[in-house]
């Protein structure tokens, strides 16, 4: 379980793995084990910081194979509550896609978490797929992952609520012979595509959500879910969901991986073998003003800009692998 508090006072979460944070608001502590919890004066983080966080994509499965979920997306722009941080070192985790369920019996992985701060978006989750109910079962993550084309056992992942917000939707259903259609993988804006009939094609990957938090940057949709695939009597495989969900499989083809850095799910396929794993995550920062001298975003893969006008000299930090976000 999990227990939070709140308070306009300070708040210190013991031990380690309980934490504590302020929402810009508030003192929140979390805990997800036995601790302690102590009331007292802290001083507010003075940094803070419009985010965009998103976990890893789910695999796609390979044998009457659904598409991942999409990894969780959160975020504060525009409008929402900033995070906020203090000065010093701070872990930034990208989390990576998670693995496509190799034919014939191996389960699809989850997506890995990305973090900052208090915000974690959890990984998407990996796609059912055949036999059996255990691997005919989409998993639970940040957007769902899609059922199987295994009846009566066709059961979607659900996506999961972060913070303060609904980081994605569910898979969908598959249906069976003949045409064994698979559920599409949810996605950060839409539910994954259920197979209507039994000769039906494959469910489309669940639409991702735009955002132009860097609007220098080359994507502005993220955390679509993976097509599910199809037998060859189906019309078709489902369609990858935009933002960087991969494209199911019909036949002997192999489902499409997702997105680099986009939080895409992987695509499904009928019978393998080639596997498709889900896109890894992002997290992108933004600080109100000309603050750039203050932050340094490490290692060098990751990057800073100075926005030009109208965003008024915005600087955004862009981590597509784990980094540290340094403030002076």
């Amino acid at each position: 379980g999990v227990a939070f508090f709140r308070s306009g006072v300070g708040l210190t979460a013991a031990p380690g793995c309980n934490t504590s944070f302020y929402d810009g608001e508030q003192w929140v502590a979390k805990f997800t084990t036995t601790g302690t919890l102590t009331v007292g004066s802290r001083s507010a983080p003075s940094h803070s910081f419009d985010y965009l966080v998103v976990g890893g994509g789910g695999g796609g499965n390979t044998n009457q194979g659904a598409g991942g979920g999409a990894g969780g997306y959160q975020t504060s722009f525009p409008g929402g509550k900033k995070l906020y941080l203090n000065p010093g070192s701070n872990v930034v985790q990208v989390g990576a896609g998670g693995s496509g369920g190799s034919y014939p019996q191996m389960n699809s992985g989850n997506g890995e978490p990305s973090r900052v701060g208090f915000i974690e978006s959890i990984g998407g989750g990996g796609g059912g797929g055949n036999p059996g109910i255990l691997t005919g079962r989409g998993r639970t993550g940040g957007s769902g992952g899609g059922a199987g084309s295994v009846e009566p056992q066709s059961r979607f992942g659900r996506g999961l609520v972060g913070f303060d917000q609904l980081q994605g939707y569910p898979g969908g259903i598959g249906r069976g012979s003949p045409g064994y259609g698979a559920g599409g993988g949810g996605g950060a804006n839409a539910r994954g595509g259920t197979v209507p009939s039994t000769s039906s094609a494959g469910g489309a990957g669940g639409a991702g959500k735009p955002n132009t938090i860097n609007p220098a940057h080359p994507v502005s949709v993220f955390a679509g879910g993976g097509g599910g695939g199809a037998g060859g009597p189906a019309p078709a495989a489902g369609a990858g969901g935009t933002g960087g969900g991969g494209a199911g499989g019909k036949g002997p083809s192999p489902g499409t991986a997702g997105t680099t850095n986009t939080g895409g799910g992987g695509g499904g396929s009928m019978c393998g073998p080639t596997v498709a794993n889900g896109g890894s995550g992002i997290v992108i920062l933004r600080a109100p003003g000309p603050l750039g001298p203050s932050y340094t975003a490490a290692p060098g893969t990751n990057t800073k800009a100075t926005l030009p006008g109208p965003a008024g000299g915005c600087t955004v930090l862009t981590f597509t692998v784990d980094g540290t976000l340094t403030i002076s």
